[in-house]
């Protein structure tokens, strides 16, 4: 209750000391150039999705200016603070993270850059580490919540997130340093020619604040993140374009092994992402071929003993949108993914995998408003993996705008296919892997209303339940599909509000989340209860000019744990942080002070994993 008055507290203080702010609705995107070049939205194509079948897909925008607003480092930053998202990180940052979304696995969430998948086939279960991704190259993001395998195929049983890369055509430097002298750096530079464009991005994050495990102040466990994106594109002519992106991102962290053995262990992460297509666009339809090729190599010391992890993917895709009348689209596609990876685990625990396999799609979505107020989408998709064999999944989605408002369901599939390791792998405790597994599925039926109350407030409200199948166990030194005919249930409703006047912006949002297991009993690291808030001001002093200012509180509820040397489950309390972030512009830079976790919370999340204490950070952009 204390956090809640210091937050009102800082909240007042604001409001009521500065006496004047711009209104919000006023702030333009400005290119401050001689060309009059006009900004620019990002709209990355959806796959399996087409003019009208777009109302049905549930997907959350988070814009380079929200990234920026926000000063954050990495990924879990951005993502931490949306209801349908739950974060656990083993220690500072770079340590490795989960993503549990709308209470499901952390294996269940598919990860895409420039909406090709990108998730790890060398892990165990084919899970993305979340904390390895930083956002000084990222343009953009999107969040997917709820199953999503018509749109993107396997994994997406909880949601997808996508980071976009392209599209920053502005030319930037970028610095900012904290109390302990770690440093974010990051450059943009974007050479435009008569039908062409390359832009070059450059990014590097030091990090090293306490330890991981044990007493925080401990030896420090060092980050160290290096990333580069090359973006291309040539308009052949008025309405074909040629692009070729190329992504490659190293990250080099310490880590402790236990309490006890805290140094000398050591991983060095490497990933790429190549992407080279043709997207021909005309007033009636869209067509885009891409050919993308992803790899990961990773290499763990353990005090001279070397685990080794590769993986790579190699695909073809095609996505066609189309409008058939004014009132009616249709969409159809294909892709063919060809996986395969290696992993070589030493020291007292020893595993290897060594496989392939392969899957290919074909895909369609129809829209159709059948006036101005109702739509009706639906899409279907096929998947063909080699060890598998055939899924179908579809998804359906109803629509109702009522003065304003839009109010809907939805019912849709995912499916998750087994990793390599499930399929190939062996350790040396007696596991072999199993061939013979079926796909995890799951089914989610959703019903949603965003409310426009009038010019300055509006609401949004989901509610869903969902249940997985089939889902893949560790029994008897083997994975295999549970049998007993008992789902995993998950059910959940989510709320935000928004206000916003000519005075600032303020956003609340609040998760109510039941993640069960088969027996009833509660799943680990899902909390039922999360909820804050956002401000934003735009704030004019006779003093110091105009300035802005952001704040970010974030509670996040009690939940189970495992305890990290008993391995018993525990109860967590709940956390309550906050951020704030006061930016000042003058001519072309923009200087700011961002203070993360800024009443010092000290917290494990999981348990036996310290997170990082207050943060105090300078910066500038250029």
């Amino acid at each position: 209750m204390s956090k809640l008055i210091i937050l009102s507290i800082i909240y007042y203080l604001v409001l009521t000391f500065f006496s004047y702010s711009k209104d919000l609705d006023e702030i333009k995107c400005v290119w401050d150039n001689k060309n009059n070049i006009p900004c620019l939205e990002i709209v990355g194509q959806i796959s399996n999705s087409s003019q009208f079948s777009k109302k049905g897909i549930n997907k959350i925008v988070i814009s380079r200016k929200q990234i920026q607003e926000s000063g954050a480092s990495d990924l879990i930053d951005i993502l931490k603070s949306y209801p349908d998202i739950n974060i656990t990180q083993s220690g500072p940052k770079g340590q490795q993270a989960s993503m549990f979304m709308r209470g499901t696995g952390s294996n269940h969430t598919l990860v895409m850059i420039n909406g090709i998948p990108i998730n790890d086939q060398s892990t165990t279960q084919g899970a993305h580490d979340f904390g390895l991704d930083f956002i000084q190259t990222i343009q953009q993001i999107e969040i997917y919540p709820g199953s999503s395998a018509t749109q993107f195929g396997t994994n997406a049983i909880g949601g997808a997130i996508n980071i976009i890369l392209t599209g920053d055509y502005e030319n930037s430097i970028n610095f900012a340093s904290d109390q302990d002298t770690n440093y974010e750096l990051s450059g943009n530079k974007t050479i435009i020619f008569d039908n062409s464009s390359l832009n070059l991005k450059i990014g590097s994050v030091k990090h090293e604040t306490i330890s991981a495990r044990g007493d925080p102040s401990n030896e420090k466990d060092k980050l160290i993140n290096y990333s580069s994106n090359i973006n291309y594109e040539n308009y052949l002519n008025f309405d074909t374009r040629f692009f070729n992106n190329i992504y490659l991102r190293q990250t080099k962290t310490e880590y402790d092994n236990s309490i006890s053995n805290q140094s000398g262990y050591k991983g060095d992460n490497k990933m790429g992402a190549y992407q080279i297509g043709l997207e021909k666009l005309d007033k009636l339809s869209k067509s885009k071929y891409i050919l993308y090729y992803n790899f990961y190599d990773r290499e763990y010391d353990e005090r001279g003993v070397k685990d080794t992890y590769e993986s790579e993917v190699v695909g073809i895709k095609y996505d066609l949108s189309k409008i058939i009348r004014d009132n009616l689209s249709f969409g159809f596609g294909s892709e063919y993914k060809y996986d395969w990876g290696y992993f070589d685990n030493n020291g007292s625990y020893e595993a290897t995998t060594k496989g392939h396999s392969d899957n290919i799609s074909i895909f369609a979505n129809l829209g159709w408003n059948f006036n101005d107020n109702l739509n009706l989408s639906f899409f279907s998709r096929s998947d063909k993996h080699k060890h598998t064999g055939n899924s179908m999944t579809h998804k359906f989605n109803l629509a109702k705008e009522v003065f304003g408002s839009n109010f809907g369901i939805a019912y849709m599939q995912g499916l998750r296919n087994p990793t390599l390791y499930e399929l190939f792998g062996t350790d040396n405790f007696g596991y072999s892997g199993n061939k013979n597994l079926s796909p995890e599925k799951s089914n989610t039926l959703e019903l949603y209303a965003d409310l426009k109350l009038n010019n300055y407030l509006s609401s949004s409200v989901r509610g869903f339940r969902s249940n997985i199948k089939n889902n893949i166990e560790y029994i008897n030194n083997k994975y295999q599909n549970d049998s007993d005919d008992i789902d995993l249930n998950q059910s959940g409703i989510n709320v935000d509000i928004s206000f916003k006047n000519k005075n600032y912006f303020i956003k609340t949002f609040s998760s109510f989340l039941s993640s069960k297991k088969e027996d009833g009993s509660d799943q680990t690291r899902r909390p039922e209860k999360n909820y804050g808030v956002k401000i934003s001001k735009n704030i004019s002093n006779e003093l110091i000019g105009n300035f802005n200012f952001h704040l970010l509180y974030n509670h996040y509820g009690k939940h189970f744990d495992i305890d990290s040397i008993n391995f018993n489950t525990v109860e967590m309390d709940s956390t309550d942080l906050i951020d704030l972030k006061i930016v000042k512009s003058f001519n072309n830079s923009e200087y700011y002070l961002k203070i993360t976790n800024l009443l010092k919370e000290k917290y494990q999340r999981p348990h036996g994993y310290n997170q990082d204490g207050r943060i105090i950070k300078l910066g500038f952009k250029y």
